[in-house]
């Protein structure tokens, strides 16, 4: 598998959660984003979206975040400004349990430095993703967040 999604297979993922039950399904997903052509990966990609990040974070949220980093990063995937609204949209978002919304939250601000990479991609919709994520981490405020 390389480097990219390094270590995903030692997450349990069949003891976490995503919106719509068992989080089982999560590494298939990272996988068909990281490998996948661009139709592939997109719909992926949004199954993921659904799962992990658009409605609410799960504490499979939490385990893909670094992931979803790792895929951002990665100049051969083809969905990477998509990626990176994905990661926007998980701090954007709220959580049953605050501990869960506050680690979703603190794994989406540990990629900041990744994240400055980004802002300089050779990609304009990954330097306006990037840039715009920046600008959300810039202004973050919730709950969860202040608590830590």
């Amino acid at each position: 598998m390389g480097t990219m999604l390094k270590g995903m297979w030692r997450v349990p993922w069949h003891e976490l959660t995503h919106a719509y039950g068992t989080a089982e399904g999560v590494p298939g997903r990272l996988s068909r984003v990281a490998w996948g052509d661009a139709a592939t990966s997109s719909d992926a990609l949004s199954d993921l979206g659904l799962w992990l990040g658009e409605l609410a974070v799960f504490d499979a949220t939490v385990a893909a975040v670094p992931f979803l980093w790792d895929l951002a990063a990665t100049d051969t995937v083809t969905c990477r400004s998509e990626v990176v609204e994905l990661i926007q949209a998980v701090l954007e978002h709220s959580a049953a349990r605050i501990e869960v919304q506050s680690a979703a939250h603190l794994a989406v601000l540990a990629g900041v430095n990744t994240l400055h990479v980004l802002t300089e991609d050779g990609d304009p919709g990954v330097r306006t993703a990037a840039r715009e994520l920046m600008a959300a981490i810039d202004s973050h405020v919730c709950d969860a967040c202040r608590r830590t």
